[in-house]
C-alpha cells in the first residue's frame, strides 16, 4: 500500500514494539523517516515559541549527525588538521554536560585501532593572522594521533572517511550507553540527571557504512546488548542498507514471529514518490530474498536504461554472495567465466562500488559502455552459475 513517510512514522509510532528493524536501500529514505518520527514526537512549538529541544524525547543518529563534524585542514596556515564541531546542543550536552569524552575515545578505539588517539581540545585563545584574538571553546576541535610507543609522539594528521564515521558513532554510542544506565535507576530520583526521562525514541540510521565486516559484527552486537538491557520506556527504531548487520541485529534480538516481538521490516520507495512498509519475518534472505530483490532492481535499471553508481555496488554484492555460497574465498573468481578482461571488470566494479574513497573524491558517473558491463556481468551471474537459476525456482 503506498504510504507518505509521515503515514509510516504514524506507523511505527503507533507500534507497541520496543524495537522495529527496518532493511532499505540507500536513497531510499532513510533519513527523512528519521526526520518524519522526530516531528511527529518531538514537533516543534507553533509562532515561533521555544519548546523543549527534541533530544528530551527522541535521540537520532543520521547524515545530519555527521554534518555537525567537518574538517580544518589549514592549508594556508601551515598547521596540524582538525576535526572541528559546529557549535550544537548535542555534543555540548555529552561532552560538556555529561563529561563522556573519555568514553567516546575508548569506544573508538574499539573499532578502529588502540593506538589511534583522538584528543578534545581545551578552551584556548588563538591569534590570527591580522592579529585578532578568538577564544576557542572546550570540546569544538579534535586532532587524532597515532602512537609510536616511544618517547615522542607522532604528529596529527587527518583520518579516514571510515575512520570519521567511526568516531561520531562513537560519540552517539557512548550518549547511548549513558541514557541506559540513568534509566535503568528505577526511581527518577535517584538518578544523577533527570534530563533523560522523557525521553522515549532512539533512532539509529544506518552506522556500519565504512565498516569491515569483523567490526559491523562487533558493532551491531554491542548494540544488541544495550538494548536487550534498555528499559520499556525507550522504543528502538533501526534503518540499515547493509543485510549483514539486519541479519546480526535479527538473531541477536530474538526478532522472530512470536506476538510482539513483531518489528522487522523492508522499506521500499516507488517511482512517484510514495513508499511501502513491508512486516517481515525471519533473516534477510528468508524474509524478503535480498539477493533476488538485488537481482530485480538491476534488471528493471537495466530494462530502462538507468544505471546509476550505486548500481555497481548492488552487483558487487552479488558477486560476493554467490562467491561465499560457492565457496569461493575471492568473489572476483567469478569473473573467470565473463566474456572479456577479468582484471577490467574488476578494476571497473571496485571503482564505482568501494567504500573506502574520501568524501571529497569525485567519481565520475558511468559512461554507456560501463552501464553495459552491469548487464554483462549479471548475465554471467544467472548464465553460468546454476545456484541462480535454482534459488528462483526455490523461491
Amino acid at each position: 500500500m503506498s504510504q507518505t513517510l509521515e503515514q509510516i512514522a504514524e506507523q511505527l509510532h503507533a507500534a507497541d514494539n520496543k524495537i522495529q528493524l527496518i532493511y532499505a536501500f540507500n536513497g531510499t529514505g532513510k533519513t527523512r523517516l528519521s526526520r518524519a518520527l522526530r516531528d511527529l514526537v518531538a514537533p516543534k512549538p507553533e509562532n515561533g515559541e521555544e519548546g523543549e529541544p527534541s533530544r528530551q524525547k527522541i535521540l537520532y543518529y543520521n547524515a545530519f549527525t555527521e554534518d555537525l563534524f567537518y574538517w580544518d585542514n589549514d592549508l594556508l596556515g601551515g598547521g596540524e588538521p582538525k576535526l572541528k564541531i559546529q557549535p550544537n546542543s548535542f555534543t555540548d550536552w555529552i561532552l560538556k554536560e555529561q563529561g563522556q569524552d573519555f568514553n567516546i575515545i575508548t569506544n573508538f578505539q574499539r573499532y578502529t585501532n588502540d593506538k589511534l588517539t583522538p584528543r578534545f581540545n581545551a578552551e584556548y585563545t588563538r591569534q590570527d593572522l591580522d592579529g585578532k584574538e578568538t577564544v576557542v571553546p572546550a570540546f569544538s576541535e579534535v586532532t587524532f594521533s597515532l602512537g609510536t610507543g616511544g618517547d615522542d609522539p607522532a604528529g596529527n594528521f587527518k583520518i579516514s572517511k571510515g575512520e570519521e564515521s567511526n568516531f561520531i558513532w562513537s560519540v552517539f554510542y557512548t550518549l547511548l550507553e549513558e541514557v541506559i544506565s540513568v534509566l535503568n535507576v528505577a526511581e527518577p530520583e535517584d538518578r544523577t540527571t533527570d534530563q533523560f526521562n522523557q525521553l522515549r525514541y532512539i533512532f539509529i540510521d544506518d552506522p556500519v557504512s565504512s565498516l569491515d565486516e569483523n567490526h559491523l559484527i562487533e558493532l551491531a552486537v554491542n548494540l544488541a546488548t544495550l538494548v536487550k538491557v534498555a528499559p520499556q520506556q525507550l522504543k528502538f527504531v533501526i534503518t540499515t542498507h547493509s543485510p549483514l548487520f539486519y541479519n546480526v541485529l535479527h538473531n541477536e534480538l530474538g526478532l522472530k514471529k512470536q506476538g510482539k516481538k513483531e518489528g522487522c521490516y523492508l522499506l521500499e520507495r516507488f517511482e512517484d514518490g510514495t513508499f511501502n512498509l513491508n512486516v517481515k519475518y525471519g533473516d534477510s534472505n528468508k524474509s524478503f530474498s535480498y539477493h533476488l530483490h538485488l537481482k530485480r532492481v538491476l534488471e528493471e535499471a537495466i530494462a530502462e536504461n538507468k544505471i546509476e553508481r550505486y548500481h555497481f555496488t548492488l552487483l558487487r554484492n552479488l558477486y560476493e554472495k554467490t562467491a561465499g555460497f560457492l565457496g569461493h574465498r575471492e568473489w572476483g573468481d567469478l569473473l573467470d567465466t565473463a566474456p572479456g578482461e577479468k582484471q577490467a571488470y574488476l578494476n571497473r566494479i571496485i571503482q564505482f562500488s568501494s567504500h573506502s574513497r574520501l568524501s571529497t573524491e569525485e567519481v565520475r558517473d558511468p559512461t554507456a559502455p560501463e552501464k553495459q558491463t552491469v548487464k554483462l556481468l549479471l548475465d554471467n551471474l544467472i548464465d553460468n552459475y546454476g545456484y541462480w537459476r535454482q534459488d528462483e525456482q526455490n523461491g
